[in-house]
């Protein structure tokens, strides 16, 4: 039979000896313990058969042989970033809804479009194919994980969309309901039977992140949210100061910020704010004493941050001010350097999520101006010769990949401190001398003013327990990685000894995942 030449064969078929020539030259520069620009393979594969495209991450992965999957997919793995803190983050978008507090300050937050009937919904536009449907969002983010090469054993749902707390109970437990069936392929009657098969499912629910307001973080939405599986809560705070909330109608007072993040706390929830520089009645001056408060002062403390920097958006009160000259946004040059001079007050027990929201630039007509913040802010801060000492600049994963560097020397650290009324202890394995963060765990010892029976009486809660790299099963062993089990096996007598002197009579309570419970039990 005659054999084909490069001529003969289809564009399909030619591209098809280009992956498994990529392949070929993966597994032999891996035997040859070399290094391989993966990029530059691509291209000049595609050349040597004439083909215009490179081929595709996720139909190389498709066809890697079992023997080599371990070998060859972190090489290929997609967006490593999306995994790097040991979790496969799913977001998920509940249905369009008012703002919640319209109906008693008569307006929305000034610079807020105001939900489904403004002009403007960003969050369509990436969420209105599937109906803002929980199951369908969740089961098509799941298999995009997994043909980018990614583990999904551990997932971390974060519900999105506004005040999530305001919709309907019977909304909301639909909601809930059908991201742990998505997970665990049952088809549940109830909530509690949904959680039950989401525990014992091999894709597990290890948290789910809330969106809410302190107006809506009373004791019976706490209670609810706990139900949930909720296991974080990310409550808009925007601004310390008093006048501001007023100013822009936020609907509550920051005396209720307070108080909605002692609730929380007392609850077992981490708690991350969400602020935003660059509000109107402000100035760079008092932007930069409004975050010198909020991480010092004890009665905020939040476990995470997201940084918003105000946007101008057509149809807000804000885009009104500006346009009329009232309101000015702070230059490129301003902003960088407050955002870098935030981030250095940032203390080493909270975790700064995100620096901007994910909007075209095209819809915002005054504003941000850069996509990459965060990248602009760290090259602020080299210059200026300080450092951000966060969680997540310090994550074994992240520093792996943006880095290429590995702790060597690991110790057990241990920092104390008052926030939201109790007590809070936390203890984190790092490499001192290139500050890398390899595991963490928050204990935080209740106020006496829990409204929780079953933490009244001195109990200490673990209120996070995580393992920072690639992800590893709850139930798996893998010596080249580290794992909630494997710290715990090495850390457990050292975390009660570190913890003895502040929660030695206390009762040990968890609310967060509860498969990983499961594997830190003693």
């Amino acid at each position: 039979m005659r054999q084909k030449h490069k001529g003969d064969l289809s564009p399909a078929q030619l591209m098809m000896l280009t992956i498994g020539d990529v392949i070929k030259q993966l597994i032999e520069a891996h035997e040859q313990g070399k290094d391989i620009d993966l990029n530059k393979v691509k291209t000049r594969t595609a050349a040597k058969y004439g083909l215009l495209a490179q081929p595709r991450l996720v139909d190389i992965i498709a066809v890697v042989l079992p023997q080599y999957w371990k070998v060859l997919v972190p090489k290929l793995k997609a967006k490593p970033i999306r995994t790097a803190s040991g979790t496969a983050v799913v977001a998920v978008m509940c249905k369009p809804h008012r703002c919640p507090h319209i109906s008693f300050t008569g307006n929305t937050c000034v610079y807020c479009p105001g939900g489904p009937d403004s002009d403007f919904e960003y969050s369509t536009q990436s969420y209105n194919e599937y109906k803002y449907d929980p199951y369908l969002q969740t089961r098509n983010q799941i298999e995009q994980l997994k043909q980018l090469g990614h583990r999904v054993d551990k997932v971390e749902f974060i519900v999105m969309g506004g005040t999530f707390m305001a919709h309907p109970e019977e909304y909301r437990d639909y909601f809930i309901q059908d991201l742990h069936d998505a997970l665990s392929g049952h088809t549940s009657n109830n909530i509690y039977e949904a959680v039950k098969y989401s525990e014992r499912s091999l894709t597990k629910c290890i948290g789910i992140t809330i969106e809410t307001r302190p107006d809506y973080c009373m004791k019976w939405h706490l209670s609810d949210m706990l139900t949930y599986g909720c296991t974080r809560l990310e409550i808009g705070v925007q601004s310390v100061y008093e006048d501001v909330a007023r100013d822009t109608n936020r609907g509550h007072t920051v005396k209720a910020v307070c108080e909605s993040f002692h609730l929380a706390k007392d609850s077992g929830f981490k708690v991350v704010a969400h602020m935003m520089p660059d509000l109107l009645n402000v100035g760079l001056e008092r932007d930069t004493e409004q975050f010198t408060e909020f991480f010092k002062n004890p009665a905020f403390h939040p476990d995470g941050l997201k940084l918003y920097p105000t946007l101008v958006i057509r149809g807000t009160g804000l885009y009104e001010l500006w346009k009329s000259g009232r309101y000015k946004s702070y230059s490129p040059s301003n902003l960088i350097e407050l955002v870098a001079r935030i981030l250095a007050l940032v203390p080493p027990w909270t975790r700064v999520y995100h620096m901007q929201r994910d909007i075209p630039m095209p819809l915002v007509s005054s504003g941000v101006e850069h996509g990459n913040l965060r990248e602009l802010a760290f090259a602020r801060m080299k210059d200026l010769g300080i450092q951000c000492h966060d969680v997540r600049t310090r994550e074994v994963g992240i520093q792996e990949i943006h880095h290429k560097v590995w702790p060597y020397q690991v110790e057990l650290v241990r920092r104390d401190y008052v926030a939201n009324g109790g007590w809070e202890t936390f203890l984190s394995y790092k490499d001192p001398d290139q500050d890398i963060l390899i595991g963490l765990l928050r204990l935080q010892k209740c106020s006496e003013e829990t409204f929780r029976f079953e933490l009244v009486g001195g109990v200490s809660i673990v209120q996070e327990l995580h393992v920072y790299g690639s992800v590893v099963p709850v139930s798996s062993r893998d010596p080249t990685k580290f794992s909630i089990r494997a710290l715990v096996e090495r850390g457990g007598g050292e975390r009660r000894g570190k913890g003895k002197k502040t929660h030695i009579q206390a009762q040990w309570g968890c609310v967060k995942g509860r498969p990983t419970k499961r594997a830190t039990n003693s």
